[in-house]
């Protein structure tokens, strides 16, 4: 009798189909790389195994993040840039009235040198006063690196979150168009206002170390805190439409201030303040000069930069149709590609002493430029001032509603969020972005921020500071490229700010627009933002438009609260209070943004408590009401609830699934 085989393995060949027992494959080096770092003392320190993430996903989530907000690097420069930074009269040149002579030949009756007054820094532009913006925007570029790095930097290892930071956009257009001004046409200096960030920068340090930063946020109306997002993006929108910074499609019209434009640089006039005398003569406003809006003389809608702009415009939105990450870095590039080919109708380096200087700029590809004028340029000459405080005080209030709703909306995103609203690491996450305004401010940029596009990272498994320090690192290799970033135009800049304008309406579908007490402040809030070119201007006529319509019902309430009036016109207002009651149930309005729960469900928790106030009576087993008693605790799980079925709810689809869950 043949002796059994004590191997269990029949099979000889191990990657027969037929093996039972086959051979494990070995780990792959990507996993044993995942393994090795999660196990290093970097890795517990940053929690990867903790949060379920992986060093590799965490390199990926930070190239993500990267791509999506690289566009700041450009867009903060020549946004900022066009405040004029630290140039002056004093940098523009003398010039001959007769381009054709020398200053050194500029003499006899029909020529004369002309002396530089204010008008230099306005078309046509001073050739000296030219070449400093030129240096000032390299500045501005290596700056807003810089101030991106180190942000980052910090947020990655202190705070431990997926978040990465940059000067923020709406922030950059309030300081560059309104408190500095149009080339230094508004109400304080560009080194007064760097200082007024730096002081703003400390109060919010100030106020995120003692924990005071989510209790300012909710002292702001709901209408104006949200409507103010949305104002900001149509001001960043109506930006981009415009030909000083973006793809010009409006221009200047004598009758309706603002009309279709689109028209070649040959068929473009600038626009100056005049006054026509009696005698039929025309001149220039005292104090007055030519500024940078444009004025279409014929041709409108052929200007070949704008049609450049629209394709990248299409781009950008197809990518972000079909969620193509990097979409707005697809668009600039291609948009800045073929603008960079000289002798074209397109092309930002025209034959001028301008264009053939920065040409032989862009030829250098690699430069590591050394900040001159905007570091440490702050000046506290105007601390005194009421437009300085007006300034710290608007800078302080869009950081604050801006900073703490992305933090907690990424967060939440990031299933960090608790049931009381926390989540970890946001203790050092508020001082980070404190920090991070006042290195800005001493680097010459506009308040730094964490920005929303860090979503993009969270979306592909970032859940660490790793991600923040993959986009630190990229943040880093754009030092050595600034003259490409200095070469980018501005209509390749302005799809992108219109687009930004588009997704930040979306906060819009939180205003109640039926009741006009919640409506109206929210549309002046959110229409005087563009028109006057002014976010200060938006929040104070929101502000107090709320509190006109509101000063009623505010009397009221301390009169019934003292007993001077009492009985039916202490009831509170139905349609403004948010109360229903039906069937004995009794529920509350909520505001998704605050709920501390809210995973996205609070709407249509919302949404099935109305259907529900709408639904007939239900019936007992005796053909009774069902009621639920007003004084049943809610969350009370032993709760005697009805059954709700999703056919009963008005405007839903029907459904044979049953919810038994009481709501909260």
């Amino acid at each position: 009798m043949a002796s059994k085989d004590s191997n269990p393995n029949p099979n000889p060949n191990p990657n027969s189909k037929l093996n039972p027992y086959p051979t494990q494959r070995k780990p792959s080096a990507l996993t044993l790389l995942n393994e090795y770092v999660a196990g290093s003392r970097a890795g517990k320190y940053f929690k990867l195994s903790e949060r379920g993430s992986t060093f590799t996903t965490e390199l990926r989530a930070g190239t993500a993040t990267f791509l999506t907000m690289a566009y700041i690097l450009a867009v903060n420069a020549s946004i900022l840039s066009d405040s004029g930074g630290t140039c002056s009269v004093s940098d523009c040149i003398p010039l001959c009235s007769d381009p054709s002579f020398s200053l050194s030949d500029c003499s006899g009756p029909t020529r004369h040198v002309i002396v530089p007054d204010n008008s230099c820094k306005f078309s046509p532009v001073n050739r000296g006063y030219a070449a400093c913006l030129t240096g000032v925007r390299k500045d501005l570029i290596v700056a807003t690196v810089a101030s991106s790095l180190i942000g980052c930097l910090i947020m990655g290892i202190f705070a431990n979150l997926p978040l990465a930071l940059a000067p923020g956009m709406g922030a950059n257009a309030y300081f560059a168009y309104t408190v500095v001004g149009f080339h230094g046409s508004g109400s304080i200096s560009y080194q007064s206002a760097l200082a007024a960030v730096f002081v703003e920068g400390l109060v919010f340090l100030g106020i995120s170390a003692v924990g005071l930063r989510a209790r300012l946020a909710k002292l702001v109306p709901k209408p104006v805190r949200v409507s103010s997002s949305a104002g900001i993006g149509l001001f960043l929108a109506f930006i981009g439409l415009q030909s000083s910074e973006g793809v010009g499609l409006v221009g200047f019209s004598g009758s309706t201030l603002l009309t279709l434009s689109a028209c070649p640089t040959t068929s473009r006039a600038a626009v100056a303040p005049v006054v026509a005398s009696a005698n039929g003569t025309v001149s220039l406003l005292p104090n007055g000069a030519v500024s940078d809006q444009i004025y279409c003389l014929n041709h409108r809608m052929q200007s070949p930069t704008f049609w450049l702009g629209v394709v990248g415009f299409i781009i950008i939105a197809y990518c972000l149709v079909k969620n193509i990450k990097g979409a707005m870095i697809y668009g600039i590039v291609f948009v800045t590609a073929v603008s960079w080919f000289r002798n074209t109708s397109v092309t930002v380096f025209p034959d001028t002493e301008t264009g053939n200087a920065a040409f032989r700029y862009f030829r250098k590809v690699f430069d590591i430029h050394v900040v001159e004028s905007t570091a440490g340029a702050l000046s506290f000459k105007g601390i005194g001032t009421g437009n300085f405080w007006v300034a710290v005080v608007t800078f302080l209030y869009v950081d604050v509603l801006d900073t703490t709703g992305t933090l907690y909306s990424m967060a939440r995103f990031a299933g960090f969020v608790d049931r009381n609203g926390d989540f970890e690491g946001q203790y050092f996450a508020f001082m980070s972005d404190a920090v991070s305004i006042v290195v800005g401010s001493l680097l010459g940029t506009s308040p730094v921020t964490a920005f929303i596009e860090s979503s993009t990272g969270i979306r592909e498994g970032g859940r660490t500071g790793l991600t923040a320090l993959t986009a630190a690192g990229y943040f880093f290799l754009a030092f050595f490229i600034t003259p490409l970033l200095a070469s980018i135009p501005a209509w390749a800049v302005g799809p992108p700010l219109i687009l930004v304008g588009v997704m930040m309406m979306r906060s819009m579908v939180e205003i109640e627009w039926g009741d006009m007490r919640e409506a109206i402040p929210a549309f002046v809030t959110l229409i005087m933002m563009p028109l006057t070119y002014s976010i200060a201007y938006g929040l104070i006529g929101g502000i107090g438009t709320y509190i006109v319509l509101h000063l009623w019902d505010w009397g009221r309430d301390v009169l019934c609260k003292f007993g001077i009036i009492q009985g039916s016109n202490c009831k509170s207002d139905q349609i403004s209070g948010g109360n229903a009651n039906h069937h004995g149930v009794e529920f509350n309005r909520c505001d998704a943004n605050s709920h501390p729960n809210n995973n996205g469900n609070v709407d249509s928790s919302i949404r099935a408590l109305e259907s529900l106030a709408r639904m007939p009576p239900r019936k007992d087993d005796k053909g009774k009401d069902i009621v639920i008693p007003k004084n049943q605790d809610p969350k009370d799980r032993n709760l005697n609830t009805q059954t709700i079925r999703k056919e009963d709810f008005v405007g839903e689809d029907a459904s044979n699934e049953e919810d038994t869950t009481p709501f909260e």
